[in-house]
């Protein structure tokens, strides 16, 4: 394991304090010694220190002028990672949590994910750390504009396409475009997660969600299993979440948890998911409305969870759908869903499960289906949408959907049958990580040195 040594030590030189991101590489590389062991030409070309740099890094300033008349000064971030597939893709996050090494790391995902797919995309990340929260829709709308001002000198339907993430939803998409568009003077598919009035596509705001459960489903159909009558826990309140709890209690299967900033709810007889999308959607609260609104609801607030836990990973489930954001589910986290009973975890967050619990599930042998791969519909959804606008269409929520099932299925199949010809059949990371890699590692030896 010399190389992964030597690698994430350079990389804490030229790229210090970006812990996030020595991760996401310590996962990828840890898994990549079987090929390149079998396969000496990825070692020949030097792939590996070539593929953890980003073609390019775009950090710029965002100045706006907030409803009071000051000026704020935003840090914006776009990293432009791997096009050796495709254009540039990824979304956009929004959030005072958001610094170089947090976006780079996504974009680092983003290559194997959007690999995956088995879709001409490759990988970027981007955003700000502005938080939406709290802004007026003047504000946020003043901000866009400014951020997109920078923003468009680099991105382009076949150059860089961004969407959504954290905090960048169809309201900041639209007033992402609408700056794009005066800027260049082009009505084009530069953004996906556009509006359906005006180039969206039909089924992106479920995409991530449903996604994540056809994953799962296809990894119980391989045990002889279905979802129908299994208790799943899920973390999050956002679009991931909502749309995994819906689409989970379209399969049968009884979810019964969602968390926000303010803490979690576990409603026993299943989750009222009209009341959630009212509760989230609608009104933007806490998830102590819902509480008030249903009987028989515990609400548990952050300030009661065991320091360093989540609590929401101490209910009882056979399931478990981390949803919300990275590294939510640790080591401890990870032993008290196993010593509960659960058998399976599969990904809607990225990267949401440190090293130390991807580890105890491994060893544990439950199913594991790892973000880059069981979360990869939004992306997938949104290249879809990509092709919707370079055709002038727009394709049925049905066709959409269909679309994305075979996707996952194909996402499964290839993670899969990766580990199986590695010696490793039930380790879906090793098979997602090589599989991804692969395609983009020979897409680099076949274009040259550049």
């Amino acid at each position: 394991m010399a190389y992964v040594a030597e690698t994430i030590a350079a990389l804490q030189h030229s790229s210090p304090a970006q812990r996030e991101f020595y991760q996401a590489c310590e996962e990828v590389l840890l898994s990549l010694q079987p090929l390149l062991d079998t396969d000496p030409k990825y070692r020949r070309h030097n792939i590996v220190s070539r593929i953890v740099e980003p073609e390019r890094q775009i950090m710029f300033r965002v100045a706006w002028v907030d409803d009071r008349g000051e000026v704020q000064v935003n840090k914006g971030y776009r990293i432009e990672f791997n096009s050796a597939i495709g254009p540039y893709k990824g979304g956009l996050r929004f959030h005072p949590s958001v610094n170089a090494g947090v976006i780079k790391f996504l974009g680092f995902e983003q290559i194997f994910k959007n690999s995956l797919t088995g879709l001409a995309i490759g990988g970027g990340k981007g955003g700000a750390n502005f938080d939406p929260k709290g802004k007026s829709d003047n504000e946020i709308m003043r901000f866009c504009q400014a951020f997109m001002s920078e923003l468009y000198r680099h991105i382009g339907p076949t150059i860089d396409v961004p969407a959504g993430d954290i905090g960048v939803g169809a309201r900041e998409i639209g007033y992402l475009f609408g700056q794009y568009k005066r800027l260049t003077g082009r009505y084009e598919g530069v953004l996906t997660g556009k509006g359906l009035n005006w180039g969206g596509s039909l089924a992106r705001k479920e995409a991530t969600g449903y996604g994540t459960v056809y994953f799962a489903g296809q990894m119980l159909a391989d045990a002889g299993q279905t979802l129908e009558g299994k208790t799943c826990v899920v973390s999050g309140a956002g679009n991931v979440a909502i749309y995994t709890i819906e689409k989970l209690q379209a399969c049968g299967a009884r979810p019964v948890t969602a968390s926000d900033s303010t803490g979690f709810v576990h409603d026993p007889a299943g989750i009222d998911l009209a009341l959630l999308k009212q509760v989230k959607e609608v009104e933007h609260a806490s998830l102590a409305r819902y509480a008030e609104q249903r009987g028989g609801v515990r609400f548990v607030p952050v300030s009661d969870y065991a320091s360093g836990r989540n609590a929401v990973w101490s209910v009882p489930c056979d399931a478990a759908f981390p949803c919300a954001t990275q590294n939510e589910l640790n080591g401890d986290d990870a032993t008290q869903l196993l010593n509960n009973g659960c058998k399976l975890v599969a990904e809607g967050a990225n990267m949401p499960s440190t090293q130390e619990a991807v580890s105890r599930f491994l060893d544990a042998g439950i199913l594991y289906g790892p973000g880059k791969a069981a979360n990869a519909g939004g992306v997938a959804t949104s290249q879809l949408e990509m092709s919707q606008n370079a055709s002038m269409q727009q394709w049925s929520f049905e066709q959409v959907d269909a679309r994305l099932h075979e996707i996952m299925t194909g996402i499964y199949r290839q993670a899969s049958e990766t580990a199986r010809e590695f010696g490793e059949p039930h380790n879906l990371v090793l098979g997602a990580n090589i599989a991804g890699f692969r395609k983009v590692a020979d897409a680099m030896i076949e274009q040259g040195v550049v």
